[in-house]
């Protein structure tokens, strides 16, 4: 039984070796984040398990897998892998939702403090007030207390329940929008589904935990940033795709919205001429949410758990079907 890593972002994959090795399983380790459709498959082709980070695993490439029967994914999300395909080819594809939980949280809470206590024109403030030899607060004014506002969570799973946790210890009201969250879900969290338009319209600030799919794509673009208010802010730590970004920067230059922080991207890293660079009511973040040392550990042991799974002939922990 052979596995294939297409790609990985660990220093290296030294502790995954030995743990092939315990198992007795063959296997390749490649960098093949930007691969071809024929450069993938050339390596892939007799691979019975595949652990794949950002490798774009389309149908062209699932339909020539013929030996494969799991792909595991390295990470929350599974855009780059064509589910539907996949299925249709029998194999089976898991990921792990469940490893980076409080990172991602703690990093959309970062960003909504520092968004509304607006950092960078704090830090303006300082550069003018040294130069001057006084104080010069005129960069900040207004800043608006963040305890007793009203935040808005589209999507509201592992990620979304924990900063809903974490925003209620601020003494914050939380409107959640979220289609999939049962009835009895939604009676467990204290909370009601609203519509996305009153999230919008009535929420001093914005937080983003949604997947990324055909519905959600660009599912905040102009009309639904004109819904906001002018003094409201707006963190995505998901995914790039859901928010337009060239109407984000129109909405954020032309203070519609008073500022965003934003930590994922849909080119990644995003190019030079990113519309959202450089503005001053902007914090952009290196799609860092995901990391810490602890979760890098959870996630490695979490893959591996699916992979002794499948040699018993048991189901991944986590599988994706549609």
């Amino acid at each position: 039984m052979k596995v294939v890593i297409t790609d990985y972002i660990e220093a290296d994959l030294e502790w995954e070796k030995e743990e092939f090795k315990k198992l007795g399983l063959e296997y390749s380790i490649f960098q093949m984040k930007h691969a071809s459709p024929n450069q993938l498959v050339e390596k892939l082709i007799d691979a019975d398990i595949i652990i794949v980070n950002m490798a774009k695993m389309n149908r062209e490439v699932l339909s020539k897998l013929n030996k494969c029967k799991l792909i595991i994914r390295h990470g929350v999300g599974y855009d780059n892998i064509d589910i539907k395909s996949a299925n249709e080819f029998n194999i089976t594809v898991s990921y792990i939702p469940d490893y980076c939980t409080e990172e991602v949280a703690e990093q959309a809470l970062m960003l909504l403090l520092v968004a509304y206590r607006k950092f960078v024109l704090q830090s303006e403030s300082m550069k003018l007030s040294i130069g001057k030899s006084e104080w010069d607060f005129s960069p900040i004014i207004p800043i608006r207390r963040f305890s007793g506002k009203t935040a808005g969570l589209i999507g509201c799973g592992r990620i979304g329940q924990k900063i809903l946790k974490m925003l209620r210890g601020f003494d914050i009201n939380v409107l959640v929008y979220d289609p999939l969250l049962s009835e009895k879900r939604l009676s467990e969290l204290g909370v009601s589904n609203n519509s996305l338009e009153d999230v919008l319209s009535q929420s001093d600030m914005i937080s983003i935990h949604s997947s990324l799919n055909l519905t959600t794509y660009h599912m905040i673009g102009e009309k639904e940033l004109r819904m906001m208010k002018p003094e409201s802010i707006i963190v995505n730590t998901a995914r790039g795709g859901i928010i337009n970004a060239d109407a984000l920067a129109k909405a954020c230059k032309e203070k519609w919205i008073a500022g965003a922080g934003i930590d994922v991207y849909e080119k990644e890293p995003p190019a030079n001429n990113f519309p959202l660079v450089g503005l001053e009511n902007v914090i952009l973040t290196p799609h860092i949410s995901w990391y810490s040392e602890d979760a890098g550990w959870d996630i490695r042991k979490k893959i591996m758990e699916d992979v002794l799974r499948f040699i018993k002939g048991q189901k991944p922990r986590y599988p994706v079907s549609l």
